[in-house]
């Protein structure tokens, strides 16, 4: 896994995987226009999860709606979400989850179809269904990730919701009165196509996982696929959009 903070980047690798050649064909360590050092460490075993769990603080969204683990206190908002995300994405702590869920929020899903997409969590399916959905998919390409949000839907007492492990090739056939998709802007951008296809007519998009500076290429592909600008929410310089078809 990988850690961004400032102008640092940890890097964490099994010892076992290691060797001393490992960082020779990483372009920006060789090149002679960058000045970067770095250095290696073997660290103790560490309970991770033990680690997550003295970091990992509940989250309450326009305070109707807490994403919360399971070693947390009720706090008794109008929408309870109980996760285990282990390696899967999908806390609310990210600002791309918690606008998509603010999205869901301020939006009708009574009796509803509802596809999410990159499903990380499941999260956001399980927001829907909480809201009123009738019938939810939720696919990710990620084994984890499948088999993560199939446990959170089960903790949740989900009955509405369909788990499946794939990517975009599952959505043939198939068809959506809203489709949620926070992935990143190169996979929106390959499989648009796809949503549009799946999308009901008078149906919404919802698209996050990306820049507030690539929301006009984002626009772009919508509107050439016959899509409607609907909204747009801005948090810590990402985006969340709704398009309607």
């Amino acid at each position: 896994s990988f850690v961004e903070e400032g102008n640092e980047l940890t890097a964490y690798i099994l010892s076992e995987k290691n060797h001393e050649k490992i960082l020779e064909n990483i372009r920006l360590l060789q090149s002679d226009e960058f000045e970067i050092s770095y250095s290696v460490e073997e660290i103790e075993p560490v309970n991770w999860n033990a680690e997550w769990e003295k970091n990992f603080s509940p989250i309450t969204i326009e305070n109707r709606c807490t994403i919360r683990a399971p070693f947390h206190e009720n706090p008794e908002t109008e929408f309870d979400i109980v996760i285990e995300p282990k390696m899967s994405f999908g806390t609310g702590h990210h600002a791309t989850t918690y606008m998509m869920a603010q999205l869901i929020l301020e939006n009708e899903w009574n009796g509803k179809s509802v596809l999410d997409m990159g499903c990380g969590t499941g999260v956001l399916a399980i927001l829907t269904e909480k809201k009123g959905a009738k019938k939810i998919d939720a696919i990710d390409i990620d084994n984890w990730c499948y088999q993560n949000t199939l446990e959170n839907v089960e903790r949740n007492n989900c009955s509405k919701i369909e788990v499946y492990e794939g990517g975009a090739e599952l959505l043939t056939g198939k068809k959506y009165n809203s489709i949620l998709a926070n992935i990143n802007r190169n996979i929106l951008l390959e499989d648009m196509d796809q949503y549009v296809k799946c999308l009901e007519t008078d149906g919404s998009l919802f698209l996050s996982g990306f820049y507030l500076e690539d929301l006009p290429v984002i626009q772009n592909a919508c509107e050439n696929h016959g899509l409607t600008y609907a909204k747009h929410l801005e948090r810590n310089q990402w985006t969340a959009v709704k398009f309607v078809k």
